[in-house]
């Protein structure tokens, strides 16, 4: 009777436990946004949804095709996770966005249709000087403290918010359903080379931007259809520095972490960084009821034929931890060398297909109602 009581209430506990780390920080999201995070929590105890940016927009040598990707024409299938980035829905004429709006509208329309999961990016233009989203020194203003409610661009950040919130209420299933979305703002904040960087707020500053755009976005601007994503780069070696600019467990659904500097940028490889990196960003995350993720990686040209299973599976694999996706960058439309997922002919193309074909990997094919209960 003893053990049986004892079993009773572990298990009690655990499914508590995991309740609570299923619980989004808007109250009122959608059914469809809450099973997405739901299964996308229950997928990360054993596999891990694979993602490419842009991946239907273009890729190696071509642009606008519908239904196309590298991905696909090596595999079979499209990604399970595609990313796509909303700097073209600002910062823009009116005419220019509103063409924007309805091409990206039909890439998330189309993902979602397919059975995928789409995540946002935001290379946000500087909304108070030239520079665009990179710091450029003597042209570059700190914006972050000019567009928090303390700021004098506050109203200017407002508007932009109200745009893009009639953007993202606009995106519609089949049954009119809000299309839920990951989104991933303000990411790599631990370095300097973004306006929205450290060398340009300060973590209150940082954290008080955060708590802003999700607490407009959501509490006055009724959108609810979005899944918190905080990822800076890899410039952290503990949970100390990783959360230096954490605005708290009530702002935010997922962790992440952007790395390409431990695997393999300019040759440099420190996988046993990489993994303890990752183990930081999984265990904190699991510690706070919190999605973790690998928000971006990979090896631009895919230099090393075997880099899919020697260093990204490695990284992934080698502690046992709960990862929702792992997404590489783009592939250029027209450069010759910016990619990180493989065409066919590529070098790397039988590699990247085994790594496909592990369990572990999970790709849109592969996924069965991912925005159902």
């Amino acid at each position: 009777m003893i053990k049986t009581s004892i079993i009773f209430l572990a298990t009690f506990f655990a499914s508590c436990s995991f309740a609570w780390a299923q619980k989004l920080i808007d109250s009122k999201a959608t059914p469809e946004t809450a099973a997405l995070y739901q299964n996308m929590h229950k997928l990360a105890q054993k596999q891990i949804l694979f993602g490419h940016q842009d991946a239907t927009d273009y890729g190696h040598g071509w642009r606008d095709e519908e239904g196309r990707s590298d991905v696909k024409l090596v595999t079979g299938s499209h990604p399970a996770v595609i990313g796509v980035d909303i700097a073209s829905l600002t910062g823009r004429p009116a005419a220019v966005i509103e063409r924007n709006k309805q091409r990206l509208k039909k890439l998330v329309t189309d993902t979602y249709i397919r059975g995928g999961v789409t995540t946002i990016s935001w290379h946000f233009s500087n909304p108070v000087s030239g520079g665009g989203f990179n710091w450029k020194d003597s042209v570059s203003l700190p914006a972050v403290k000019y567009i928090i409610p303390t700021g004098q661009n506050h109203q200017d950040y407002k508007a932009i918010l109200k745009d893009l919130s009639g953007w993202f209420k606009s995106l519609k299933g089949p049954k009119g359903e809000a299309i839920p979305l990951i989104f991933r703002p303000y990411h790599e904040f631990d370095g300097d080379w973004f306006w929205w960087g450290r060398a340009h707020c300060t973590p209150d500053e940082f954290k008080s931007l955060w708590k802003f755009t999700a607490g407009y976005l959501r509490d006055s601007l009724d959108v609810h259809n979005l899944i918190y994503a905080f990822s800076p780069d890899n410039k952290f070696n503990d949970v100390e520095k990783y959360t230096e600019r954490y605005p708290g467990n009530e702002w935010v659904d997922l962790v992440g972490m952007d790395n390409y500097g431990d695997v393999g940028r300019d040759g440099k490889y420190n996988l046993e960084q990489a993994i303890k990196k990752i183990k930081i960003v999984n265990d904190f995350a699991l510690q706070n009821g919190k999605l973790a993720a690998m928000t971006e990686t990979g090896l631009e040209s895919v230099v090393n034929p075997v880099w899919y299973t020697d260093v990204l599976l490695k990284v992934l694999q080698t502690n046992q931890l709960n990862l929702a996706y792992v997404l590489l960058w783009r592939n250029d439309s027209k450069s010759a060398t910016h990619y990180y997922a493989p065409y066919p002919g590529h070098p790397a193309e039988p590699d990247f297909k085994k790594f496909y074909n592990d369990d572990y990997t999970l790709f849109e094919n592969d996924l069965k109602n991912i925005y159902g209960k």
